[in-house]
């Protein structure tokens, strides 16, 4: 398949491979900072520990393919999807045929074989052009993908790994009407009958629940244990007694479906166990730690994007026989802004190259996620501002990412969880 050409899955279209794809093969999709790799970047002898945000020429050139994939092929279909509150299915299939969905998916599963730092690129550059889209990739790599490859076992990943690679969509289901911030609240339980167990339970604002096609079911399946109780279930959709509930009609990120998904003695073989019994909650917050870096990139490719969408008009509209970005007011707000943005990057990039390097990153990725939120939150605020009344309406992105930006700060952890995490580890290093 043209799409997976080199066993890469990084086929941006047919034609536009180009000629590195000779040399990821040989090389490897992402190669560390090595002293050839320096030489290439022109990066000093001496300097043993590259800045952060210093791109390989194989992480750059995923960049570059990738932004080029999502101006071509999404971008188009930007305000339609976020109108109609429904994701394309064309890019859904896009971002399968390129590989997007199975980044970190060793090839043996016909995956990208690539690297996490590499999936929160991918993330930052969908969130530039739809930050709807980039995180319904982003939960698919850093939750669902991650869960099966470090929990899974041989058959499991043998089943599910392939078809989360090329065309099927996952969902976490953990949060309910009572347990969101205080997650292990959670009431759906799970009963032991001879070799299966049977489900029953609400969850609530599930995302990627409409499309998806296999559900990493949180329940306790030893509710006088508490939160010790808490067991993983894989769920496939056509599972008897799994009902999708309504969808939400959202503020922003409206072309991701959030959904209610129901659980009515929905029987599951014990085989079907993700991990050990009573290590759901253990497995939950790992994923989330890592995941809050990715949803780091989310707002930091939104910031971005609002940025780079903002900044031309400032050039171009005058007032006074000026334009506005030479009033010295506004060149401070913009320096500011801009600031911001680089501060946000500099964070996500730490806690990934952190993570990828098997140190962790649990004050890091909780640091990159609330940051990286509030300066998406400040960028499109400040952008409406700029552009003035035209900013306001739906004639340009800058209101949309007004809208999408809000929700940086809810989920995968709220703003203020972020702080009490961080303020924790604060903490524990000072004794």
């Amino acid at each position: 398949m043209a799409a997976k050409l080199c066993n890469l899955g990084m086929c941006l279209s047919r034609r536009n491979i180009y000629s590195r794809c000779a040399q990821w093969v040989q090389t490897g999709l992402c190669r560390p900072f090595s002293i050839q790799t320096r030489t290439e970047l022109g990066v000093p002898s001496l300097l043993t520990s590259p800045p952060v945000d210093l791109l390989t020429p194989d992480e750059e050139m995923m960049r570059e393919s990738v932004a080029k994939m999502a101006a071509e092929k999404i971008k188009p279909l930007v305000r339609k999807m976020d109108e109609e509150s429904c994701m394309d299915q064309s890019v859904i299939d896009v971002l399968f045929q390129n590989g997007l969905m199975g980044i970190e998916v060793e090839a043996e599963y016909g995956g990208t074989n690539s690297t996490f730092f590499i999936a929160n690129l991918v993330i930052e550059e969908l969130a530039k052009v739809d930050p709807a889209v980039s995180v319904m990739c982003d939960i698919q790599n850093t939750l669902i993908v991650s869960l099966f490859r470090k929990y899974g076992t041989k058959t499991q990943k043998d089943k599910y790994l392939p078809r989360l690679a090329t065309n099927m969509l996952g969902s976490f289901c953990l949060s309910e009407v009572d347990a969101g911030t205080d997650a292990f609240a959670l009431k759906t339980a799970a009963v032991k009958q001879g070799d299966h167990y049977v489900i029953n339970g609400s969850k609530m604002w599930i995302s990627n629940a409409e499309q998806a096609g296999v559900f990493i079911v949180m329940a306790n399946a030893k509710p006088t244990a508490g939160y010790k109780g808490i067991t993983s279930f894989i769920v496939d959709r056509g599972t008897e007694g799994l009902m999708i509930g309504k969808k939400e009609d959202k503020l922003g990120i409206r072309a991701s479906s959030t959904c209610a998904v129901h659980f009515d003695n929905v029987k599951v073989p014990e085989s079907d166990i993700l991990g050990e019994i009573g290590k759901g909650y253990k497995y939950a917050i790992e994923m989330l730690n890592e995941g809050r870096i990715g949803i780091g990139a989310q707002m930091l490719g939104l910031a971005e994007g609002c940025f780079e969408a903002t900044i031309p008009y400032t050039k171009e509209r005058k007032q006074f026989g000026k334009r506005i970005f030479d009033f010295q007011g506004m060149q401070h707000q913009i320096a500011h802004v801009a600031t911001q943005i680089q501060a946000a990057k500099l964070l996500v990039y730490n806690a990934a190259r952190r993570k990828e390097a098997g140190f962790p990153v649990v004050k890091e990725g909780a640091m990159a996620k609330y940051f990286a939120s509030e300066v998406a939150a400040l960028t499109a605020s400040k952008c409406i501002e700029w552009m003035g009344g035209v900013g306001y309406t739906k004639d340009y992105p800058i209101e949309k990412f007004f809208r999408d930006c809000k929700i940086g700060a809810i989920y995968e952890g709220t703003s203020n969880i972020q702080l009490n995490t961080i303020a924790k580890c604060l903490e524990q290093e000072s004794t």
